[in-house]
């Protein structure tokens, strides 16, 4: 009987924790991503994300544990080779022009894709000639995700990349790492965009309090604990129906209010046994979204910004 061993994860991170003065970001975090993977990386505000891949792209050090890239330290120059990153706060220099910063990184690599090729990709081939400092918010984010890519790399990391983005340029972002990952890439990404996450991941970890608390696909996050979503039309106040028992989260839209349980149909029950107004009364599988809610105890709208 023979045994297909499976090759070594591209990026691996092994009970590694970090800590910054008397905070713990991370705390025994464990991680391989493997080669073709797509992962999204979920966390409320401070969970550790950005630490965690700060570890993968040899920006910090971890205080416990090991960190491997391509099989090497991430500190290794000759490791960083394979990788693309976009970092959450970063800029390109504001007097440079948009080919030459393509260009200026194209440079560290061996056979980039060509400058007006990439540009062209992203829509953004008419600005060429125009100085980075001259690019929107939103351009500016695309010329970043695009310089990410510029030296063909096996894995891309990007931490929050349609930030600032309008519909239009993220849906063209979106392509662009859809074909990437279509032609063998593989591709690690944060977002407060859950829907992002939907689109492009087809595994999810979630990390919170510098812990991995669910690793799976994203069927199995919104399995990972029984919640489904209720929808009703109601005049009792939102605030009354929130505080009922096994109600995690509470959200009115258009007249419609939705609430997110753990215990669907004991929440029924008792809407019904408090003879609760009701109409329209649906159950429904819940989003990530709301799995991601009921996981970590985060606000739906959690923001973009995490420091560590």
């Amino acid at each position: 009987m023979t045994t297909t061993m499976q090759p070594p994860p591209l990026a691996t991170a092994r009970d590694v924790s970090k800590t910054f003065g008397t905070q713990r970001a991370l705390d025994g975090v464990s991680l391989d991503i493997h080669a073709g993977e797509a992962v999204g990386l979920l966390g409320p505000n401070g969970a550790g994300k950005s630490t965690l891949i700060g570890l993968l792209t040899g920006l910090r050090r971890a205080d416990a544990g090991t960190v491997e890239l391509f099989g090497n330290s991430p500190l290794t120059p000759a490791a960083r080779q394979g990788l693309g990153v976009t970092p959450q706060a970063t800029s390109v220099p504001q007097t440079l022009k948009v080919r030459e910063a393509v260009e200026l990184v194209a440079a560290h690599f061996t056979n980039p894709v060509p400058t007006m090729e990439l540009l062209e990709q992203f829509g953004l081939a008419d600005m060429a000639s125009k100085q980075c400092g001259g690019l929107s918010g939103g351009q500016q984010r695309r010329l970043l995700v695009a310089i990410a890519l510029v030296g063909r790399p096996s894995l891309v990391i990007l931490d929050e990349p349609t930030t600032g983005l309008d519909v239009e340029a993220r849906e063209i972002l979106w392509d662009q790492l859809r074909q990437y990952r279509a032609a063998g890439g593989t591709l690690l990404i944060t977002s407060h965009y859950l829907a992002e996450i939907e689109a492009l991941a087809g595994r999810v970890v979630v990390i919170d309090n510098g812990q991995v608390v669910a690793d799976g696909t994203v069927d199995d996050i919104r399995g990972h604990i029984s919640v489904r979503r209720i929808s009703l039309r109601t005049p009792v106040p939102l605030d009354a129906l929130a505080a009922l028992p096994g109600v995690v989260d509470a959200s009115n839209d258009d007249g419609v209010t939705r609430l997110v349980s753990r215990d669907a149909d004991e929440l029924v029950r008792r809407i019904v046994n408090d003879r609760v107004e009701f109409a329209d009364l649906q159950v429904h599988a819940a989003s990530l979204e709301e799995a991601f809610v009921a996981i970590t105890g985060a606000g739906p709208a959690f923001s973009s910004k995490d420091s560590r």
